[in-house]
């Protein structure tokens, strides 16, 4: 036992590798083989450390180590079921803000994750209860060959750098990885640069980047002013996919409100989500800038100390009234801050709303519309205004208090993830409904320019069980794939601009330029990544966090990079995945372009100075 801690720690350490393999790696293609390699290179080269320098306290050099690797593992684990992304240092500076929401991801934790730690909590129990394990460890204060333990971590620091060095360039974090080994991505994300190309700041200017977007505009833009002076409602929508909208499961129609408003409306249904860590924040930053979200974290956490142009500014500057609502408490992801940042002269919170109802996180959404609805009525009596409302009643993991229930789940969807998220987002079309009455009968649904729109995914494809998955198939006529978990709907509902089914593709960032059209307001002196959605043809959106670093959406479906451009994969519209062979390497780089552009731009905005940007209710 005593020469073979080494080995032994080896096996447990390969078999840890092996779950996260199955887990997280198996999905995308990745080796198991290849995998346990790069894996063990890290691991070896700590286990010669042990031998050469902490021998005397061999054992527990091992535990704190294999404690330490099985920590990374299970939060790589745990990171990808909720988010789908390879967990590093960036997003462990938020597990205060992962906290909040801990019912959402314990909710995803298959019980065979804890074995995991199995053995460390076996080891750690017998050296705490047991005389005869604590002489064994004593008696494992052994030191071998010094030289060969020396030359071993010599090699294996070789194989490392080996790993690593021809890996940088690698665009897709999970082939990074792949490529790299576990330990090995975390320590050079540790002191890696951003994956942005360097740009000069002076060539940031709105026609650059429309020339890098492929953007036309035309000379007399189409709904030019349809709604000059009209109010702006912006309704974001918890976790809502686009699926929902038309659905109907045994006969039962699950959106009845918003299937009525997409037939009365401007409707997009190949509208996409572009948000990074900060998940619903995200979203009312996007909306609200038309920039893209930071490379690691939340932009309400990286950005809120920057003076960000942004809709609320400019709607005041056109003599709006500006104020955004949402039930949780403004602190949670910085939004305090980011409310500043962003110049909304109000907002609501939970201090507004109390704790009556309480749904998931905050009141539910009736009382949310109900609350809200009546302080617009309010704002009118001012003038135009410009409101926001944050609906959270269809939160991940979408545990309904019963009282909320308004459709009865086929059997087969009962106990599910997909069956509790219906029923969730049925309650949450309810609500909405309850609004929409409401701002009919005070006189200002036909004052207004209404948007509503979903803030991101509610049915990660990596969450879902087997189960799960054949239900979305039933849903889908075919697989569900990553595409289809980041559509979401945007309907905008504009005074005297006819319904119509709007195919063009466009995401969150493309909101704010297409309002400002309807709007008649300008934004040739604003910098903006998006695009009006009335008034163009073409459209790239790069994803950022979701997606593996370098993809994007376009009108030919959703690319995802392999280790390069050239291995990289097509999600066309309709479904299923094959080799590239419709997107170009110069669309890519130009991608990569705007992204950087972007970053670029938002690192040299000035910092705020004005510490009240705006009011609480």
């Amino acid at each position: 036992m005593k020469n073979n801690l080494f080995m032994i720690n080896t096996v447990i350490m390969a078999l840890k590798l092996a779950l996260v393999w199955a887990v997280v790696f198996r999905p995308d293609g990745s080796s198991l083989w290849t995998m346990i390699g790069t894996g063990l290179a890290s691991t070896w080269l700590v286990y010669c450390l042990i031998e050469s320098l902490f021998y005397k306290k061999k054992l527990g050099s091992y535990l704190f180590f294999n404690f330490i690797f099985t920590a990374v593992y299970f939060a790589v684990i745990m990171y990808y079921k909720y988010f789908g992304v390879i967990v590093t240092y960036h997003e462990l500076r938020q597990v205060n803000q992962v906290s909040e929401v801990n019912s959402s991801v314990f909710s995803l934790m298959d019980p065979y994750y804890i074995l995991i730690f199995v053995d460390i909590i076996v080891l750690a129990c017998a050296l705490l209860f047991s005389k005869k394990a604590r002489a064994w460890g004593r008696g494992l204060a052994v030191r071998g060959r010094i030289s060969g333990y020396a030359a071993g971590f010599a090699a294996m620091l070789a194989v490392c750098a080996f790993c690593i060095y021809p890996n940088r360039a690698v665009m897709n974090e999970f082939k990074q990885v792949e490529g790299m080994g576990l330990i090995n991505y975390q320590a050079y994300v540790a002191f890696a640069s951003p994956k942005t190309l360097p740009v000069d700041p002076a060539t940031i200017t709105q026609s650059n980047i429309d020339a890098v977007k492929g953007v036309t505009r035309p000379e007399t833009p189409k709904y030019w002013g349809a709604a000059k002076g009209k109010n702006v409602i912006v309704i974001q929508l918890e976790a809502f996919q686009n699926f929902l909208i038309g659905l109907k499961v045994d006969g039962q129609e699950i959106t009845p409100n918003l299937n009525k408003l997409a037939g009365e409306s401007l409707y997009f249904p190949n509208f996409y989500q572009q948000v990074g860590q900060g998940n619903t924040a995200d979203a009312e930053f996007v909306v609200n800038t038309s920039l893209y979200v930071p490379p690691n974290g939340a932009a309400s956490q990286i950005y809120a100390d920057k003076e960000l142009p942004s809709m609320p500014k400019r709607l005041a500057a056109e003599g709006y009234q500006t104020a955004t609502f949402h039930t949780n408490n403004v602190k949670f992801w910085n939004r305090k801050e980011l409310y500043k940042a962003l110049g909304w002269d109000e907002y609501y919170d939970d201090r507004f709303f109390g704790s009556d109802d309480m749904v998931a996180f905050g009141p539910s959404d009736e009382v949310l519309y109900k609350k809200t609805a009546k302080e617009l009525l309010e704002m009118q009596q001012v003038g135009p205004f410009y409101a926001q409302i944050i609906s959270m009643s269809g939160h991940h993991p979408f545990h309904l208090p019963e009282r909320k229930y308004k459709m009865k789940l086929p059997e087969r969807f009962e106990g599910t993830l997909v069956g509790d998220y219906i029923r969730s987002q049925n309650y949450a079309d309810y609500a909405l409904g309850q609004l929409i009455g409401e701002l009919k009968a005070d006189g200002l649904w036909d004052k207004s320019v209404i948007v509503i729109y979903g803030d991101h995914q509610g049915l990660p494809v990596y969450s879902l069980d087997n189960d799960e998955k054949a239900l979305m198939k039933e849903i889908y006529g075919r697989e569900y794939m990553v595409p289809d978990m980041m559509n979401i709907p945007l309907m905008m509902s504009v005074p005297g601009v006819p319904a119509q089914k709007v195919e063009q593709v466009g995401a969150q960032s493309d909101i704010f330029p297409t309002v400002a059209n309807l709007l008649g307001v300008s934004l040739d002196e604003q910098i903006h990544f998006g695009q009006d959605l009335l008034n163009t043809s073409a459209n790239l959106l790069p994803q950022r966090y979701y997606l593996p670093t370098g993809s994007f959406i376009s009108d030919k479906g959703t690319f995802v990079p392999g280790s390069s451009f050239e291995d990289g994969t097509l999600y066309p519209y309709g479904g299923g995945k094959e080799r590239n062979t419709a997107v170009t390497q110069e669309e890519f780089d130009r991608v990569h372009r705007l992204i950087s552009m972007a970053d670029k731009y938002v690192e040299g905005l000035p910092n705020r100075t004005e510490e009240d940007g705006g009011t609480t209710k």
